[in-house]
């Protein structure tokens, strides 16, 4: 059951920082670092959510369902 939640507050925070880069986007000047600094913290915890799902597997902590057999 952790392993679900430690899923699901990556992906919160992946969305958090996808639109915290589209509102820098929008709002800030040209000269600003904080667009490349969110989409860059985005792509962070996308390999960071890749890893622990590999690590999260080979443990045995998740499996998968087969959904659709």
């Amino acid at each position: 059951m952790l392993a679900k939640i430690i899923i699901v507050l990556f992906l919160v925070a992946i969305v958090i920082a996808l639109f915290s880069g589209l509102f820098f986007l929008l709002h800030d000047s040209s000269d600003s670092k904080r667009l490349v600094n969110a989409l860059t913290l985005r792509v962070a915890l996308s390999i960071g959510l890749i890893a622990f799902l590999a690590i999260a597997y080979l443990l045995g902590w998740i499996h998968p369902h087969g959904v659709g057999r």
